[in-house]
């Protein structure tokens, strides 16, 4: 600052007094057109991808074929909330820190409103229950899983438990839906194992591994060549529903299953589940910082929970619309959930938007789902970057059935 000499100069209170208020602090003003890209001025952009187990799904009904589109997606997302039939892929885990592994049964009970995740930084109390009916030679392979993820991933695993009765896990096809499903004949024995992890050593999410009874190679053939349904995949959510339902917390299943014998003509799709003895890695992994689940009420929302209004989109397959979660996220007052059907991604079951009475957006691909995801969290309108699917801005009625002038200004 220049000071002129035939202005008097500033005597020495006056310097003191500059010198003093020049070294108070000032508060900041931000601006949404500054360079502080720390502030955040939007909240988080929270997507949730369903591929529905068993059900035939030409993406995500095989060994963890839909995980590409899982990581894809959560590029572009802030918060991606998907479920293990998507992440799970046997040997093969990918880590996405932005992505929530909720079980099946919790998803649902979180589309419809009652229940909230709460992100941990990690699950610190991992238990794993044992099918008693797994041979001693299989049951030691799945423990050397549990050490080894200890050992060289560093992962959360408290202790294991044997079921006092064989699980004796049946499967079979629905003849009416075509998707497979199944029951355990014993079902009061792994609610038991499960309690006793629960009150004895406080874990806070569970992974099961049930004996499953060996196929014929005929069995799955199609399957390994990358047709038809995964034969397991039904009963493993009737698993992890029975354990979430009854303890609401984390839980996944990896079946135990004797070696396929080696195939020369494999479809990569099914190719994760041919790479050892056990499914039990990628349930581990994911179980490690799965999300809570917790009833919504006031403590949840204090506690920063995620809950279903936060959902702004949901893409899953074009005919599996008709799901607890899919028909609850749709028809949600809360938030206007943005739904995208995926053409490409068929399956054994005839859910379609127009069937069940929703409103979609259809797009042939995952490639034009992620566009349309991308455009949505930009706050465009999708339609937006189509030729020709921008009509003339309707006009509503009054409520005195008279219609506002066309020529009204807006300011």
């Amino acid at each position: 600052m220049a000071v002129h000499l035939n202005h008097p100069l500033p005597s020495l209170a006056a310097k003191k007094r500059f010198v003093a208020k020049s070294q108070t602090p000032t508060k900041l003003r931000v601006s949404c057109f500054t360079s502080n890209h720390s502030g955040k001025f939007k909240r988080d952009y929270t997507s949730v991808m369903i591929v529905p187990t068993g059900i035939g799904a030409a993406i995500g009904g095989f060994a963890g074929d839909a995980l590409p589109v899982a990581r894809a997606l959560s590029s572009v997302v802030d918060c991606l909330i998907t479920h293990p039939n998507v992440l799970n892929a046997a040997m093969l885990y990918w880590p996405m820190p932005n992505v929530l592994y909720v079980e099946g049964h919790a998803l649902d009970r979180f589309a419809e409103g009652s229940w909230a995740l709460q992100p941990v930084h990690q699950n610190r109390q991992v238990g794993l229950v044992l099918d008693a009916g797994i041979e001693e030679e299989l049951q030691i392979r799945h423990l050397q899983v549990a050490d080894a993820v200890r050992a060289s991933l560093g992962l959360p695993m408290v202790e294991y438990i044997v079921t006092d009765t064989p699980l004796e896990v049946e499967k079979w096809v629905d003849p009416k839906s075509g998707q497979s499903t199944g029951r355990i004949k014993h079902p009061e024995s792994l609610l038991r194992a499960v309690q006793t992890l629960v009150s004895w050593s406080g874990v806070n999410a569970i992974a099961v591994v049930g004996r499953f009874p060996d196929d014929d190679v005929e069995d799955t053939d199609d399957y390994r060549q990358g047709m038809g349904i995964d034969l397991l995949a039904g009963v493993e959510a009737v698993i992890s529903h029975l354990v979430v339902q009854e303890f609401q917390i984390p839980c996944a299943h990896a079946p135990a299953l004797s070696p396929f014998p080696l195939s020369l003509s494999l479809c990569p799709k099914a190719a994760a589940e041919e790479l050892g003895h056990t499914f039990l890695p990628c349930v581990l992994a994911g179980l490690s910082n799965a999300p809570q689940y917790l009833v919504k009420n006031n403590e949840s929302l204090e506690k920063g929970c995620i809950l279903a209004s936060d959902v702004d989109s949901v893409v899953l397959p074009i005919d599996a619309c008709g799901g607890e979660g899919a028909l609850a996220f749709a028809r949600s007052k809360r938030n206007k959930t943005l739904i995208i059907a995926v053409e490409e991604n068929e399956t054994v079951l005839n859910d379609t938007p127009d069937k069940v009475g929703i409103e979609a957006v259809k797009v042939s691909n995952y490639w034009e789902a992620i566009g349309v995801i991308a455009a949505h969290k930009a706050g465009i309108d999708p339609h937006s970057l189509r030729r020709d699917k921008i009509n003339n801005i309707p006009c509503t009625p009054t409520a005195n059935g008279y219609a506002f002038s066309s020529t009204m200004r807006i300011t």
